[in-house]
Formats: C-alpha cells, structure tokens, sequence
C-alpha cells in the first residue's frame, strides 16, 4: 500500500519498496543503493550476507515495471566503495541494465559515489552533481535547502521510532519538511538515522509492504 503527498507542486507516490513515483514526470527516486557495500565488507572480512546487489536490481526492475517509468534518478551513494567494486556486482548490474535499454539511468553524486568513483561505462548512467531541476524541485543527496525549490535527497537514512517503552520499533521513513524531503535508503544493508520532526513534517514509515503516515514524535 502506497502514500500519496504534493510538495514543490509535485505529486509524490511513496511506495514500500523504499523509492518515490512522480506521475507527471514518469520519474522514479530512489537513494542510497550502496551496491557493492557487502562485497566490501568481505574483502574486509567480515562475515556478511551476500545477495544484496541482486535483490537491489530485482526490486528496481519490479519498481521500473510497476510504475512504467522511463526515467530512474538515484539521489547518490548508488556505488558504496571500491572494494565493493567487484566483477560480479559489476556484472550483475550490467545485465540488468541491458534488460532495461529503454531507461533513463541519472545519477546525482553523493559522497560515496566521489570515493568509489562513476559508475563502468556499460552501465549507461548519466553522472551529475546537484542539484538537478525537475519542475520546482531540486534533487541533491545531502538534503539541505535549495533556493528557489523545493530540495528531495537521502544520505541519512532516515527512520522513525514506533511504540513506547519495550515496544519501540525503529522504522525507514520518508520525511517532508518545509523545504527539504529526505528519502530512506533503498539499499538493505544500511543504517539508519532518526531525525528531529519539527511542527508541520511530514513523516511517513515503511512498515513491511506498506507505507503510513505517523504522528509527529511526542505527540
């Protein structure tokens, strides 16, 4: 189950996979995939799952088929690091990539993606710093006010607290302030980071396969 919201005169579909729809554009947003953050880990050689890159692009792939969306835009840190720049998370991509010939691939650099470097060439991404202008909003990664637009970013995969007491649940979130909207993190193998709510956000929690709005902390 979906959530719908304007901000910047732009209607948002916030869906439970952890990305946002905007109809009008037939744009899909999503932020921080951090493909290749368990590779990295291993070489590291820390004992993690491994899987992930493979669920990231299924879950783009159902997203992209979904919505019939003709442009994908990743709000940085789509690469985790180079270390986790391995043949075979290189590749898996690559062939996802070539299954979806007709998408429009951008990227809005975040900070791993400076230290991972651009992503390889068959990857046919479109690499930019931001912010990028789509309509009245200005798409970054670290989500800080735009002048003259309404900013969209990620970086700080951000989550929200259910419950009280014992029974607190930390969540991912989509959170729309005044001037700044910040996404979850797509990727699975991330953090998370609760952000102060102020009078007026907008907080919204992916909780399984479905997206719902919750009360401002405190209240």
């Amino acid at each position: 189950m979906s959530a719908e919201l304007s901000a910047g005169g732009t209607r948002f579909v916030l869906l439970p996979q952890r990305a946002a729809w905007l109809p009008e554009h037939g744009t899909l947003l999503v932020a921080d995939v951090h493909i290749g953050k368990a590779a990295t880990f291993r070489r590291l050689g820390v004992p993690v799952p491994q899987g992930t890159t493979s669920d990231a692009v299924e879950r783009l792939g159902g997203l992209v088929k979904a919505t019939g969306a003709d442009h994908l835009i990743v709000l940085g840190d789509l690469l985790h690091g180079r270390l986790g720049r391995a043949a075979a998370t290189l590749e898996r991509f690559a062939r996802w990539r070539e299954a979806h010939a007709a998408l429009r691939v951008t990227l809005v650099r975040g900070n791993h993606d400076d230290r991972s470097g651009d992503p390889p060439p068959d990857w046919r991404v479109d690499v930019l710093d931001g912010p990028l202008r789509l309509g009245g909003l200005a798409l970054v990664h670290d989500p800080q006010p735009v002048p003259g637009a309404y900013a969209v970013g990620g970086h700080v995969h951000p989550c929200a607290w259910i419950g009280r007491g014992h029974d607190r649940l930390r969540l991912p979130c989509f959170h729309f302030g005044a001037e700044v909207a910040v996404l979850p993190a797509f990727g699975d193998f991330t953090g998370m980071h609760a952000l102060p709510q102020a009078e007026g956000d907008r907080v919204y929690v992916v909780a399984a396969d479905q997206v719902r709005r919750v009360a401002p902390a405190g209240r």
